[in-house]
């Protein structure tokens, strides 16, 4: 698997590979601390609405959350 990555990524060693295979769990680990409280704060809300019967289906779901890609591509496109 290594040396796939060697051959068709960005590493040049297989050093770079392991730094950076090291470096990614601490880089989530702070993103999910800096964004814990966030994270929490929606799944409550999540959860109450759910326990208030305010569900919507995985169709609605997933055209929501292509809509809002759809809208994040777009103004990431315009400020580029």
């Amino acid at each position: 698997m290594i040396r796939e990555d060697l051959q068709r990524g960005p590493y040049q060693t297989v050093d770079e590979f392991v730094e950076y295979a090291v470096q990614m769990p601490h880089e989530q680990e702070e993103w999910l601390a800096e964004n814990g409280a966030e994270i929490n704060a929606k799944i409550e809300e999540g959860l109450a609405s759910a326990q208030r019967g305010e569900l919507i289906d995985g169709d609605q779901a997933r055209q929501q959350l292509a809509e809002k890609k759809r809208a994040w591509l777009r103004d990431r496109n315009h400020l580029a």
